[in-house]
């Protein structure tokens, strides 16, 4: 009797399926989350600020978030590599959920302040610095690499799906109810948990023998720096956004710009969201296969103009500037989803997975560096020059260090696919002590 041919579809699998509900709900709570702390950490600091000091309250949450990660990167793609990445991913969600609840409990009792605030921002940083590793590199141990692609593509649709919904009720339940948004999302934490608790037992990497834990660390950071097409992705997605940090100014642009409240900041705050489902649902059915690195220049410049087009339609009449600007956020979306497809699609198959847990921290790292970072320079540098300034200027910085990049970097010019080399002997050479 023949063999029936192994599955082909990443959701065929029993595992997959419970990760991808889990990582779509924990998204969905995290941007909700997320979106609500800036939004109730600019509305506090305006009823003593002004707009310049309430901008810089905004540059401040996105550092409160992104130091932790910085700081404990080390320790949690290591800990990544040699621990059960379900476990971590377990315990993360819980205290996600608990700092959620908090934050409810906080605001129906009326006792919210912008200290509590810091002290959840940071809470979150923490937890994110662990389960984002612990995330990326569990993802490979779910399916065949056959089919890597796809299940890195579904996941992609996942997060952005968890993004775009995520904005969106916070923004809305804001709205209604403070407290019960962040009620919702200590609920959307639960069911991430929930699902995580449901994933079987999966391959756990070989650890490494007869090498000091520090060196082990160190590991990640050397194979990053001499494997230049995976260093040119990561870093270029990392400066790019980080100056072109237009999102992180919505608070501003809704409230003080384009006067459209709580109800106008969720349409523009989802808009980004929703380009980059779109195009992250296209390349789950139609993988991106040639001139991968190309097209990925070409997009981070998409993403330069989109920015500048939004910084502009505070010039706009004010009855088609919110239009204008949903639809540059929309491309602004789809833009950064074919940058963050071939980073990821090149992390995922260019690294051993005995490193996966070092290598996605540090992917990690420079993804909180352009966002939680772009949000402190963002914040202040609108404080100093602003909003408007902030944004455009944001977008051209953005342009001009992808063309620097293409110089600087031709390996990834010339990248043609994501075809991995033979991770086999890179495996077991990382294995052998030095």
């Amino acid at each position: 009797m023949t063999a029936s041919p192994p599955s082909r579809h990443p959701l065929q699998f029993p595992n997959f399926r419970a990760y991808l509900v889990g990582r779509f709900c924990a998204t969905l709570a995290q941007y909700s989350m997320m979106i609500i702390l800036a939004w109730q950490a600019y509305n506090i600091a305006r009823e003593t600020m002004t707009t310049a000091g309430a901008s810089a309250q905004l540059g401040l949450i996105g550092l409160a978030q992104f130091l932790p990660l910085f700081l404990l990167t080390p320790v949690t793609g290591w800990v990544a590599d040699h621990y059960d990445r379900r476990i971590i991913t377990r315990l993360t969600l819980a205290l996600l959920t608990m700092a959620s609840a908090l934050l409810a409990f906080a605001t129906y009792e009326g006792w919210v302040s912008l200290p509590l605030i810091f002290f959840i921002a940071v809470i979150v940083g923490i937890a994110r610095a662990f389960n984002g590793p612990a995330y990326g590199a569990l993802a490979p141990n779910l399916v065949p690499a056959a089919v890597l692609p796809n299940a890195i593509a579904l996941s992609s649709v996942a997060w952005q799906a968890g993004d775009i919904l995520g904005k969106a009720l916070g923004g809305y339940a804001y709205a209604m109810e403070p407290w019960f948004a962040y009620a919702l999302s200590a609920v959307l934490f639960g069911v991430g948990l929930v699902s995580m608790l449901m994933i079987g037992p999966v391959p756990q990497p070989p650890r490494q023998q007869g090498r000091h834990p520090i060196r082990q660390m160190i590991d990640g950071f050397t194979y990053v720096r001499g494997n230049r097409l995976v260093l040119a992705t990561i870093t270029l997605d990392l400066f790019a956004v980080l100056l072109a940090g237009a999102t992180a100014l919505l608070p501003v642009y809704a409230r003080d710009i384009l006067h459209v409240g709580s109800e106008g900041y969720g349409h523009l705050a989802i808009a980004p969201g929703i380009g980059a489902a779109v195009t992250a649902l296209w390349f789950s059915f139609r993988p991106m296969k040639s001139q991968v690195g190309l097209k990925m220049l070409g997009a981070v410049i998409l993403f330069g103009l989109a920015t500048i087009a939004f910084g502009c339609t505070a010039f706009l009449p004010r009855d088609i500037a919110v239009e204008a600007g949903v639809a540059a956020l929309v491309v602004l979306g789809g833009a950064d989803m074919v940058s963050v497809f071939v980073r990821q699609s090149l992390v995922q198959l260019h690294t051993p997975d005995a490193m996966r847990g070092r290598v996605s921290s540090l992917s990690q790292l420079t993804i909180s560096a352009s966002n939680e970072l772009g949000e402190a320079e963002s914040g202040f540098l609108a404080a100093m020059v602003g909003p408007i300034a902030a944004v455009i200027g944001g977008g051209v910085g953005a342009i001009i260090i992808t063309i620097i990049w293409a110089r600087l970097f031709p390996e990834l010019r010339l990248a043609r696919s994501f075809d991995p080399p033979d991770i086999g002997r890179a495996e077991n050479s990382q294995e052998k002590p030095s």
